[in-house]
């Protein structure tokens, strides 16, 4: 098969977006990034606003990376990139996060990468422990963003 038609196909996909049967909502789906693992969307549009879910450290083939938080970090970005990338939008336009971690001496672990993700003008957000995450992660973040 031709490379060029696998890269066309790679990166189509990379860019799906389904809809609900509500005019008003619209899921946003990506296959950059991991599916969801229980019954929910990676993100919903509504009213102009995107609504990403919280994002574990998975890449998209489903592997969970725990080696360190800065790497279960720099995937969980990575995977709300891909998904607002899906949704029209960049990490530009982020206007509130949540970030959860199961340690908060972690934190500025987690900050040394999260701001590379948000240069200027970094969005509102709060960082909260929790005593577990999904799948024995140590770091998830949701995000809302709109143009």
């Amino acid at each position: 098969m031709n490379k060029q038609f696998l890269l066309v196909i790679v990166v189509a996909s990379c860019f799906l977006v389904a809809f609900s049967g509500d005019k008003k909502r619209e899921v946003i789906l990506s296959g950059c990034a991991p599916a969801p693992i229980g019954p929910y969307s990676q993100a919903i549009r509504h009213n102009g606003v995107v609504y990403v879910s919280g994002q574990i450290a998975l890449t998209k083939a489903g592997v969970l990376d725990t080696s360190s938080v800065e790497n279960e970090c720099r995937q969980v970005l990575e995977n709300i990139k891909a998904i607002l990338e899906s949704a029209g939008l960049k990490m530009s336009d982020v206007n509130k996060a949540s970030v959860f971690t199961t340690d908060l001496k972690q934190f500025s672990r987690i900050n040394e990468v999260y701001k590379t993700y948000f240069l200027n003008a970094p969005p509102a957000r709060e960082t909260v422990e929790v005593r577990a995450l999904p799948k024995g992660a140590h770091v998830e973040i949701s995000v809302i963003a709109g143009e």
